[in-house]
């Protein structure tokens, strides 16, 4: 389980809840539950990292919401 900030919400024109990571950029996932959203978040999360080291990006380190207060 990763640390970053995971917002989530519902979108009625998704029909789905959504779970955006402010601190990686581009980094969301949907599901039809709250327990399905977190689930496909933490693999999105896995998967945005995997391909920062690959090429060679910097990984940002989780800083919570204080950062967005």
């Amino acid at each position: 389980m990763h640390k970053y900030e995971i917002i989530i919400y519902w979108s009625d024109e998704d029909e789905a809840y959504i779970a955006e990571v402010p601190e990686l950029p581009g980094c969301c996932a949907d599901g039809k539950t709250h327990q399905e959203v977190l689930r496909n978040v933490e693999i999105v999360i896995n998967e945005w990292i995997e391909t920062a080291k690959s090429l060679g990006r910097t990984i940002p380190k989780p800083k919570g919401r204080l950062l967005f207060a």
